[in-house]
C-alpha cells in the first residue's frame, strides 16, 4: 500500500470512519491534518464500539497516530478522548501517539466565543459545534494563539497573552459578559500542561523519518470537500480547508508524500446544520433514509438532513482534491 489519503467528498458523515479503520491495519501512520474534536469518527472492532473525535482512527488498532499542525486541539477533550479508549482497553502511549507541538490550542475562551456569536446569530445560525474551532482558528491565522509547545514556558507567554485577551476582551465586551480571567486560564493550562506535552514533539520530523524508512502514511480527513472554508458552500462550513491538498500542510510533510486520494462518498446525500441542499428530501422518503442509515450526528447528536445522491456536487469535489478513486 502506497500513502493515502482519505477525505469526505460531500458534507461529511460519508463513513470515513469505517474505511480508514479498515486502511489502518495496512498502515505503519495515520494522520489528522485539520480540523479538532467537531469531527465524529465511529469504529466497530469485534464487539467494541469507539467514538473518536480527535484521536486519528488508527489509535484503536495500535498503529501510531499523529495530530498534526493543521489541527486545533483543545487538551480537556484530548485528555478525556484518551481516558475513555483506554477504559476500553485501548493503550495509548508515547511510542504510538504524537502531537505536533506547534498546533493551536482551543481554550475555554474560544468555547464561550463560539456559543455567544451562535445565539445571537438568530436566523444567521451556520450551525456550529459550538466547541471552539472556528474562534480557535481565527486566532491562529491573527497570530495570537496559544500553542502545544507554549504550555511549557506558560510564565513566558504575558506579551502573547496581552494580545489574546485584548482581542477577545473586546469582543466579549460587545456581547455583555466579563473580560477574560486570566489567571483562571494560567492556571487551567498550567494543571493540563504536563498531560499534553508528554506527547507533543516536532512531528514533521518524525513523519520524515517514517517515510523515510519507506513506512506508509495514512491521511485521515475531517468533514467533507463541501464543507471547505474556501471551496464549500460558504459561510456554511467549516472552519479549515479540507480538501486532499491540506494533508501537506497540516501534517508538514511536501505535497508529493499524499499520495493516492481517496474520496469516501456515501450512496445518498446528509448534512447536519444549516446551508443548502440541492437533493434535499423534506418527506416521508427523506425521513426514511435518515432511519434506515442510523442518521445522526457522532458528535452532537443532531439528526441529520437527508437527501437524494448528488451527482454534480461529487463530481465538484473530486475536481477540487484531485481524487484518484472513490469508494461508495
Amino acid at each position: 500500500m502506497a500513502n493515502v489519503t482519505v477525505i469526505g467528498a460531500q458534507w461529511g458523515d460519508e463513513g470515513k470512519g469505517k474505511i480508514v479503520d479498515w486502511l489502518a491495519s495496512r498502515a505503519d501512520a495515520v494522520v489528522r491534518f485539520q480540523g479538532g474534536h467537531n469531527a465524529g469518527h465511529t469504529l466497530v472492532v469485534g464487539d467494541q464500539v469507539y467514538k473518536l473525535s480527535l484521536l486519528p482512527s488508527g489509535i484503536v488498532t495500535g498503529t501510531l497516530s499523529i495530530i498534526g499542525n493543521g489541527v486545533v486541539l483543545d487538551p480537556w477533550a484530548l485528555k478525556a478522548e484518551i481516558e475513555k479508549l483506554t477504559g476500553q482497553g485501548v493503550e495509548i502511549n508515547a511510542e504510538n501517539f504524537a502531537i505536533a507541538d506547534n498546533c493551536p490550542l482551543i481554550l475555554p475562551l474560544h468555547r464561550d466565543l463560539d456559543g455567544l456569536r451562535e445565539q445571537a446569530a438568530g436566523a444567521g445560525k451556520i450551525g456550529t459545534t459550538g466547541r471552539g474551532i472556528g474562534p480557535a482558528y481565527e486566532d491562529k491565522v491573527g497570530r495570537r494563539a496559544i500553542r502545544v509547545c507554549d504550555l511549557a514556558h506558560l510564565d513566558a507567554l504575558d506579551s502573547q497573552l496581552d494580545r489574546l485577551c485584548a482581542h477577545h476582551d473586546a469582543l466579549r465586551a460587545g456581547f455583555g459578559q466579563p473580560p477574560v480571567d486570566r489567571t483562571a486560564l494560567v492556571n487551567e493550562l498550567r494543571e493540563i500542561a504536563p498531560y499534553v506535552l508528554q506527547f507533543a514533539q516536532p512531528v514533521w520530523k518524525r513523519l520524515n523519518q517514517v517515510r523515510k524508512a519507506g513506512a506508509r502514511i495514512l491521511f485521515e480527513g475531517a468533514q467533507g470537500v463541501l464543507l471547505d472554508v474556501d471551496h464549500g458552500t460558504y459561510p456554511f462550513v467549516t472552519s479549515s480547508n479540507t480538501v486532499s491538498g491540506t494533508a501537506a500542510s497540516g501534517s508538514g510533510l511536501g505535497p508529493n508524500s499524499t499520495g493516492f486520494v481517496l474520496g469516501i462518498v456515501k450512496a445518498y446525500t446528509t448534512r447536519v446544520g444549516s446551508g443548502p441542499f440541492p437533493t434535499e428530501l423534506e418527506d416521508a422518503t427523506g425521513q426514511r433514509l435518515g432511519e434506515r442509515g442510523h442518521e445522526f450526528g457522532t458528535v452532537t447528536g443532531r439528526k441529520r438532513r437527508c437527501g437524494w445522491f448528488d451527482a454534480v456536487l461529487v463530481r465538484q469535489s473530486c475536481a477540487i482534491s484531485g481524487v484518484t478513486g472513490i469508494a461508495l
